[in-house]
């Protein structure tokens, strides 16, 4: 026990990453009856489908962290779509489709109202968020029924801003983590380092708990976290080949192929950087490719290719997430995988 886990309310200072895409209440379920804060990812749930998830997860009377991004809605760039549908031609041509049927549209929605309300019936003990913090009147609104509020930092200054607007723990996100990056004050990613770089100086730049993330997948992982002074840790990938997650077929044997042993930061697949294991598209396109559209608008123009090629057994342009450290990437129970971690945790070992 430590002040994390007495602010989470948990048996293990560890949290299960929420990972859009790739998990719902089962797996957040799994983790937190072995002691961890399962987490439930909202950014891709509409608001009916977030209340039965979120009824499962109120049902079992375990603490639960729920998770939404907060980005700032972009505004349609015509040129810029122009672009990134050029750069796709080539590809839309060799499957044999039209670019004028692909509608445009975001993938994502921020956290707002509608979100509010329906987690408010619920309103669990944490709430977390990626890319900053939403407005002051809907973290207001999160905070007034008591529950805790988590936020991602790349960067010391981002750890500092979140302190001072009403986080109550910060997660240092290191480079190394799979899937979307939390910046929110500066685009440039070589701000950011690695996450035992970024440890300590957020451990010293702040006075609340800092959990470290990113490129932690087994209990020595989480033991040198904590000897560098993590109030906690959040893991991500080592619960993504889970009995519970939902991760496809495709994406499990990526992960557990030597393919998962590069990885690379990518904004083809959203539009902002996000560390998946590289392929086809990655490779031709370039992967920081500067005409894909801000976040999320990227994805509808990529998002049958994926499908087509998804249907022929080939991840060519899947996101296929993953950190830079998936050794720790086992086809094992979430109460397993959380029961190896913590044994990072163990005074001696």
């Amino acid at each position: 026990m430590n002040r994390l886990t007495d602010l989470l309310g948990t048996a293990l200072p560890l949290i299960q990453a929420p990972m859009a895409g790739v998990q719902g209440a089962a797996l957040a379920l799994a983790a937190g009856r072995a002691g961890a804060l399962g987490s439930l990812p909202c950014a891709m749930l509409a608001p009916e489908a977030m209340r039965q998830e979120l009824q499962r997860l109120a049902a079992s009377g375990l603490p639960h962290n729920v998770n939404f991004f907060c980005h700032a809605p972009p505004t349609p760039d015509a040129a810029r779509e122009a672009a990134w549908r050029a750069a796709l031609a080539p590809y839309h041509a060799e499957i044999g489709l039209d670019p004028a049927t692909i509608a445009a549209g975001p993938g994502r929605l921020p956290f707002g109202a509608a979100a509010a309300e329906v987690l408010e019936a619920f309103r669990p003990r944490v709430v977390s968020f990626h890319f900053g913090l939403p407005a002051p009147e809907l973290l207001a609104r999160v905070k007034a029924w008591g529950a805790v509020v988590l936020a991602s930092a790349t960067t010391v200054d981002e750890a500092r801003w979140l302190e001072a607007n009403g986080a109550d723990a910060v997660i240092a996100q290191g480079l190394e983590a799979g899937g979307h990056r939390g910046h929110f004050l500066s685009d440039d990613l070589t701000r950011q380092s690695g996450t035992f770089a970024l440890l300590p100086q957020v451990k010293a730049a702040v006075r609340v708990p800092v959990i470290a993330a990113g490129g932690i997948a087994d209990a020595a992982g989480v033991r040198a976290a904590m000897a560098l002074g993590a109030d906690g840790v959040q893991v991500g990938t080592a619960y993504l080949c889970s009995d519970e997650a939902t991760t496809s077929a495709l994406h499990r044997a990526a992960l557990q192929s030597e393919a998962a042993r590069h990885t690379q930061l990518t904004t083809l697949f959203t539009g902002r950087p996000a560390r998946g294991i590289v392929n086809r598209a990655m490779r031709e396109l370039g992967a920081l490719n500067p005409a894909a559209p801000a976040f999320p608008l990227a994805t509808a123009a990529i998002a049958p290719l994926r499908a087509h090629w998804e249907a022929q057994g080939r991840g060519d342009f899947t996101p296929l997430w993953s950190g830079q450290n998936a050794s720790g990437c086992l086809s094992a129970s979430a109460a397993a995988i959380t029961a190896a971690l913590a044994e990072g945790f163990s005074p001696g070992l």
